[in-house]
């Protein structure tokens, strides 16, 4: 249990996940304090979510590609 912790620790703490952190912040920063639209907001955070989770789902498919590869090359 304390290893999925860590490990989940360790991925948020990468330079991907700390700067959709911190524009997640800003931009809400920003909207709260009405320097930027409502719209605005929604439209940059759905951006940033998108490329971040994009960028998670296709390592993950990678994944098993490459185990797969792997596997080939040894027969």
């Amino acid at each position: 249990m304390r290893s999925i912790w860590l490990r989940r620790l360790n991925n948020l703490l990468c330079v991907k996940s700390i700067v959709t952190i911190v524009l997640t912040v800003v931009f809400a920063r920003l909207s709260l304090a009405e320097r930027i639209s409502n719209q605005d907001f929604l439209t940059v955070f759905s951006v940033i979510v998108a490329f971040y989770f994009g960028i998670q789902n296709e390592k993950q498919e990678e994944l098993p590609e490459k185990e797969a590869e792997k596997l080939s090359a040894q027969k």
